[in-house]
C-alpha cells in the first residue's frame, strides 16, 4: 500500500470509528508506530483528524464533544454564576488547599479564586486545570487517570489512590443528583468512586448545584448528607426541600 493510500485509509477508519490507538494503526496497517505518528500528523495538518495522546480523533467526534460541553456550560448560566460567587463566599483569607471536581459550577468558582490568596487546588478536571495552570497565586495538582470524554475528568483507580494522598481543607463537588433519602449521587460509577475520595479527603465539603438537581436521584451514591458540610443552591430550590436537607444537617446557601 502506498502511503497516500494509507493516509486515505486511516481518515476513513478514523471518522468510521471515532478514535483510533496508534498501536491499532500500527497492527491494522502493518506499519510502524513511528510511521503511524507520522501519518497522523500529515492528517492533522489536513484538518481530517485531530491527534490526541496515543491516537487521533475524527473531527466529527470532536466537534460534537465541545457542542455537548458548551451546552451544558450554558444551561442554567446565571443560576451557576450566582452559585459560585456564593461559594466564594466560603473561603478563608490568605488562601488554603482545595480539591476541586469537575463540573461547570466549580469551573466558575474555580475563575474567581481570589489573587490576593494563595491557593494549592487538586483537581481531576482538565478544564480547570487548563485554566489555573498560568495563575501565579495557584499551586496546582492535575490528578492522573482516564480522561472521560463526556466531562473531561480523570478517573479510575489511579485517579482515586492520587487523591487520598492529600488532605485539604475544603471540598467543592459537583452532582447530577441529590435527595435526602439518597444523597449526592451520579450516573457513573468511576465518577462516583472519584467523588467519593474527594469528600474522604477533605476537612469540609461543600456541593455546589443549580436546584435543578435537588430532588433528583442517580444510580450511584457518592456520598450521604451527613458527608456533606454546605449546599450552595439556587432560589428556585423550594422551601419544602430546603427544610427538608437543614433538617438533615446541611447548611444550605440559596444565591
Amino acid at each position: 500500500m502506498y502511503a497516500e493510500e494509507r493516509h486515505q485509509a486511516i481518515a476513513e477508519l478514523v471518522a468510521t470509528r471515532g478514535r483510533m490507538a496508534v498501536t491499532e494503526l500500527a497492527t491494522h496497517f502493518d506499519v510502524t508506530t513511528e510511521t503511524v505518528r507520522r501519518d497522523l500528523s500529515q492528517l492533522e495538518k489536513l484538518k481530517l483528524l485531530r491527534r490526541v495522546h496515543g491516537g487521533a480523533v475524527s473531527m466529527r467526534s470532536l466537534t460534537m464533544l465541545e457542542a455537548q460541553l458548551e451546552d451544558r456550560a450554558h444551561e442554567n448560566a446565571a443560576e451557576k454564576d450566582r452559585i459560585a460567587r456564593a461559594a466564594v463566599a466560603l473561603l478563608p483569607e490568605g488562601g488554603c488547599t482545595l480539591l476541586m471536581d469537575a463540573g461547570s459550577t466549580t469551573a466558575r468558582l474555580a475563575a474567581l479564586l481570589p489573587p490576593t490568596g494563595r491557593w494549592t487546588v487538586v483537581t481531576h478536571a482538565v478544564p480547570i486545570a487548563a485554566m489555573l495552570a498560568p495563575l501565579a497565586h495557584v499551586e496546582l495538582h492535575l490528578l492522573p487517570g482516564r480522561v472521560r470524554t463526556a466531562t473531561q475528568a480523570a478517573v479510575g483507580h489511579t485517579t482515586v489512590t492520587a487523591v487520598r494522598d492529600f488532605r485539604a481543607d475544603l471540598a467543592f463537588l459537583g452532582t447530577n443528583g441529590i435527595s435526602v433519602q439518597h444523597g449526592l449521587s451520579t450516573p457513573d460509577a468511576e465518577e462516583a468512586a472519584t467523588k467519593r475520595a474527594l469528600v474522604e479527603s477533605a476537612q469540609r465539603v461543600v456541593a455546589l448545584t443549580d436546584a435543578s438537581k435537588v430532588g433528583q436521584e442517580r444510580t450511584i451514591r457518592f456520598a450521604a448528607l451527613e458527608d456533606l458540610d454546605v449546599l450552595v443552591t439556587d432560589t428556585r430550590i423550594a422551601d419544602a426541600d430546603v427544610a427538608d436537607l437543614e433538617a438533615a444537617g446541611l447548611d444550605v446557601i440559596r444565591a
